[in-house]
C-alpha cells in the first residue's frame, strides 16, 4: 500500500524556469483516488493539493501541503492518513523545508528535510514508531545535487515548465530526494489530448511518468499524467500501474487558481 500512495502522489516540459507563473497562493485541488479492487476501480481515497501563504521574521515562503486520506467506510480495511508538504520560495519554487507524516494501516514514519543550497546539503530528521508505540530518531546530512527537490516542489514545479515548445517523445529527467536517497523520475511528452473531467472538457498535455532504477511503477507508458494546456498546467486526471494492481486520479474541484 506504501507503494501506492507513492504512485499517487508521484503522478499528479522540458525546460528550465527562471520564476513561478502557474500558482498562487490560495490554491486548492481536490481529488478522487481509486484502486483495482476485484476487477472494478473503487474510490478509496481523497487527495488534495493546497497552497498558503508562510510569513517567517526573513521572507515570505509558499507551503505546498498535499494530504491522502481514505474514505471512512475503508478505514477499518486500511486506514491512510498521509502528509505531505513542502515550503518554497514563491517565485522559483527552491525548497527550503520539506516535512513527510505518513500513517498508513498502522505504519508510521515522519521525514523531514533541511535544505542549505550553498553546501548543497540536506539535514535529514527520521522518525519512526516501535512495536511498543515509542519512536525513535535517525538523524544524518544527505548530500543532494543543484536540482534535487523534494517529491512535492518537483510536482509543483513541472506545471511551470514550458510544454507547449515540447515535441512528442521529448523526455527530461528530475530528481527527487526521497527516503534520504535521490531518485531520478523521467517525464516523457506524450502530446496533446482533450479528456473530459468534474471540471469540464479539458485540453490536456498528456505526460508518461517512469522512475529509473525501480520497479515501483510497471508497464511502458502505464503511468500517464494529464495536465492542462493552459497556463495553470493543473493536473486533472493520472493513472498508475504499480506490482499490486492499478488505480486512477481525477480530479473533482479547482479552486484559487492564478489564471
Amino acid at each position: 500500500m506504501k507503494k501506492f500512495v507513492f504512485a499517487i502522489i508521484i503522478l499528479c516540459g522540458y525546460y528550465s524556469i527562471a520564476q513561478n507563473n502557474a500558482i498562487a497562493f490560495g490554491e486548492k485541488l481536490v481529488f478522487s483516488a481509486s484502486y483495482n479492487m476485484s476487477g472494478l476501480l473503487t474510490d478509496i481515497a481523497q487527495v488534495t493539493m493546497e497552497t498558503s501563504e508562510v510569513k517567517t521574521s526573513k521572507s515570505t515562503l509558499m507551503r505546498l501541503k498535499c494530504t491522502a486520506a481514505t474514505y471512512k467506510k475503508f478505514d477499518n480495511f486500511f486506514k491512510i492518513r498521509d502528509l505531505y508538504e513542502s515550503y518554497v520560495n514563491p517565485k522559483t519554487l527552491t525548497p527550503y523545508l520539506y516535512k513527510r507524516d505518513i500513517s498508513e494501516g498502522g505504519y508510521y514514519k515522519f521525514m523531514q528535510y533541511k535544505y542549505n543550497h550553498k553546501t548543497k546539503l540536506v539535514q535529514s530528521l527520521k522518525r519512526k514508531k516501535r512495536k511498543d508505540g515509542k519512536t525513535w530518531d535517525e538523524n544524518k546530512n544527505v548530500k543532494i545535487g543543484a536540482a534535487t527537490k523534494d517529491i512535492v516542489s518537483t510536482l509543483y514545479y513541472i506545471r511551470n515548465l514550458d510544454i507547449h515548445k515540447a515535441s512528442p517523445g521529448d523526455q527530461q529527467d528530475f530528481t527527487i530526494l526521497f527516503d534520504n536517497k535521490e531518485t531520478t523520475i523521467t517525464l516523457k511528452y506524450i502530446g496533446k489530448e482533450t479528456i473530459s473531467t468534474n471540471i469540464g472538457s479539458k485540453a490536456c498535455y498528456k505526460l508518461a511518468i517512469s522512475i529509473k532504477g525501480s520497479d515501483i511503477l510497471k508497464g511502458n507508458n502505464s503511468n500517464l499524467l494529464w495536465l492542462t494546456a493552459d497556463e495553470n498546467k493543473i493536473p486533472v486526471y493520472a493513472k498508475f500501474k504499480i506490482a499490486i494492481g492499478n488505480g486512477e486520479l481525477k480530479i473533482q474541484s479547482a479552486t484559487g487558481l492564478k489564471h
